[in-house]
């Protein structure tokens, strides 16, 4: 006999927050305009996207740019959504901007760039201390999104920057 599993912290968090928290179907996105990034350079792709560094020209900032695979709006909706409801957290890199291309329609996220160091290389590097302090750091931002009614289902240090 299987029993349900329950969790044991922010068990009803989500109860607490008004439909429109997590109603990412009826969601409507406030794409902004494509135009004001320029790509510098490929940083990265995965299953559902391909990531460059990029700069804002509006201001010149550098900044990164996720650009989507095409999937489901749905989908899409739905980590825009999870990302603007996580915008300001513990160690959560923040999504400045959502764009989609006028001509082809694809979707395009855009971050704040991070200065970071290739996860491979830097943990050959790390110390004991220096793991347990970023393990610990990893832990808060995801105590984080737990709070908020989020779980993380893809946790690697791929993912994390």
């Amino acid at each position: 006999m299987t029993l349900p599993s329950a969790a044991r912290v922010y068990t009803d968090v989500n109860s607490h927050k008004p439909d429109d928290y997590w109603d990412y179907e009826n969601y409507v996105v406030d794409w902004g305009n494509q135009d004001d990034y320029q790509l510098v350079r490929k940083l990265g792709r995965g299953k559902y996207s391909e990531v460059f560094e990029a700069i804002n020209i509006t201001n010149n900032d550098k900044c990164v740019v996720k650009i989507l695979k095409p999937v489901k709006k749905k989908k899409i909706k739905r980590e825009i959504k999870i990302l603007e409801n996580l915008r300001g957290g513990t160690n959560i890199i923040t999504l400045l901007a959502v764009v989609k291309d006028p001509v082809s329609r694809t979707p395009a996220l855009i971050f704040e760039h991070v200065n970071n160091t290739d996860f491979k290389q830097l943990y050959q590097t790390l110390t004991d201390f220096e793991i347990r302090y970023y393990l610990f750091e990893l832990l808060k931002a995801l105590d984080y999104c737990h709070s908020m009614g989020i779980m993380h289902r893809d946790v690697k240090p791929h993912n994390t920057h």
